[in-house]
């Protein structure tokens, strides 16, 4: 289910440092990016979506959180700083870091940057609910009985509220600021009993 390579240890991060419903949403994320190449045929590379996807909130935890840089940045830097450890060329390390950061921009074609799409596609279904056609109700109940909502929506909101408070230039504000609680409370995934 996940790449089996050094990278992998990147499982490891978030088990230590994110919150279970953070956990699981970091999961989930990498499991409806990939659904969702698969289905689409977008090729991608698997070991670095699943770092991406694993690490892409961890700026949002209290041990890596920025009293000065957005989250996705702070989260990027740290993904980079693991990829080199994993034996990443820096280049590679680069990549990691620009998807992270990427995922809370204007959208990205698949064409120009495969793994950078697949997480926003992934991440906007999971926060907001966008996309629903694209997970058929028998794939959501599989991946939310494995891996449970928690709270998240409510626990994802206070997160994005308070970088909104501390960082108000940040993609998070702007997200507050467009009623991403009204997405979040109308998400179908939310309206799940989280075990």
């Amino acid at each position: 289910m996940f790449p089996e390579t050094p990278a992998a240890a990147a499982l490891s991060v978030v088990t230590r440092f994110c919150s279970p419903a953070l956990f699981n949403h970091c999961v989930r994320s990498y499991l409806w990016g990939a659904m969702y190449g698969t289905a689409h045929g977008i090729a991608f590379d698997d070991e670095l979506y699943h770092v991406s996807a694993l690490l892409h909130d961890i700026g949002l935890t209290e041990a890596f959180d920025s009293h000065r840089l957005p989250f996705e940045e702070a989260g990027g830097q740290l993904a980079w700083v693991f990829g080199v450890a994993a034996g990443w060329p820096a280049e590679r390390a680069a990549r990691v870091t620009e998807i992270i950061i990427l995922h809370m921009r204007d959208d990205v074609s698949p064409a120009v940057d495969p793994e950078a799409h697949l997480l926003q596609v992934a991440t906007s279904w999971e926060v907001a609910g966008r996309r629903p056609e694209e997970f058929p109700p028998d794939a959501r109940a599989e991946v939310l009985a494995r891996y449970p909502r928690l709270g998240f929506g409510a626990e994802f909101l206070a997160c994005f509220e308070d970088q909104a408070r501390r960082k108000p230039d940040s993609a998070a504000a702007a997200s507050v600021r467009s009623d991403v609680a009204g997405r979040i409370a109308a998400n179908p995934l939310e309206g799940r009993p989280s075990a």
